[in-house]
């Protein structure tokens, strides 16, 4: 990982997004700051789109979309997504950031209708149900009435779950053929095959016509924790908060930049430097910036 004065005025020219994780990242300890919010106008108003990609539920999300300074939101670990459409007479999707903040309704983009997703859900309550009740430092996470695609189990939020039985409880899940996704705070219980990697690049291709392989570079990712693991691989320019170090074991791709101060400070330090080298940096010439990119992995 580089220090963040690493990056090249022209990268961060060449950038036309930032993808975010909240958990960690933008929020202290699930606490907005001033700092972290204020960062997110600051790189609006330099043009680039903004993308809150969580594995909050897609009920915090539709209030994220509907007050945040942001283009979309992929809740659930990018199995739903939620844009807003401006308001007025023409129907249908709308392609492109959206204007400002409040404009217009919010839509949620699922791949299945919610009958299916509630039998499907209904299941992981009952798996999730049961792993509480035979780990009891566990318990479920207080989100969850808001949740479209998965289950959560608190095991770092609001309880301090020891890591062997985090560790066993994802064994006998996936001995049971379910999928589970691990961020700083939660554990997630899904049989939805998306991860925040393939719902961010199927989002971008779908709703805002970009080519997915060129998206990986022109689109930065923020994060912090294990769930953030394969978009760090999966995008060229990625960051990381200071409090990632704590993860790198979990982590096969580590973050190309570092922030030195963790969470809501870190994101406001990382906004801080792509903001100052965007306005200070003639337009790029050339896609010199594009080359020196690393090697992406592939997005499945």
């Amino acid at each position: 990982m580089q220090p963040l004065s690493r990056l090249t005025p022209d990268a961060a020219r060449a950038l036309a997004g930032v993808i975010f994780d909240l958990d960690d990242t933008v929020l202290d300890h699930g606490a907005l700051t001033e700092a972290a919010y204020g960062a997110l106008f600051r790189l609006r108003e330099t043009g680039l789109a903004l993308i809150a990609c969580t594995g909050r539920p897609a009920g915090w999300g539709e209030v994220i979309q509907r007050q945040w300074p942001i283009d979309a939101t992929l809740a659930e670990n990018g199995a739903i997504a939620l844009v807003r459409e401006e308001a007025g007479p023409i129907a249908g999707p709308r392609p492109g950031p959206a204007s400002s903040a409040g404009a217009g309704r919010v839509v949620r983009l699922d791949a299945l209708d919610r009958d299916a997703r509630r039998a499907s859900r209904a299941e992981l309550v009952a798996l999730a149900d049961d792993m509480v009740r035979r780990f009891p430092a566990a318990a479920l996470a207080d989100d969850n009435d808001q949740r479209v695609t998965d289950v959560t189990i608190d095991i770092g939020e609001h309880r301090q779950v020891p890591p062997e039985d985090v560790a066993q409880i994802r064994a006998e899940l996936r001995e049971r053929g379910v999928r589970t996704l691990l961020s700083s705070v939660h554990l997630h219980l899904t049989r939805d095959p998306s991860d925040k990697a393939t719902g961010v690049v199927r989002l971008l291709s779908t709703r805002f016509g970009e080519d997915p392989t060129r998206a990986r570079h022109r689109y930065a990712f923020v994060g912090d924790s294990g769930n953030d693991g394969v978009a760090f691989a999966a995008f060229a320019w990625t960051f990381g908060v200071a409090n990632v170090r704590a993860h790198l074991g979990k982590l096969s791709v580590p973050p190309r930049f570092v922030a030195s101060h963790p969470m809501g400070r870190g994101f406001a330090e990382i906004a801080r430097q792509i903001v100052e080298l965007r306005k200070n940096a003639p337009e790029p010439s050339s896609p010199s910036a594009l080359r020196s990119a690393p090697h992406l992995s592939q997005v499945s």
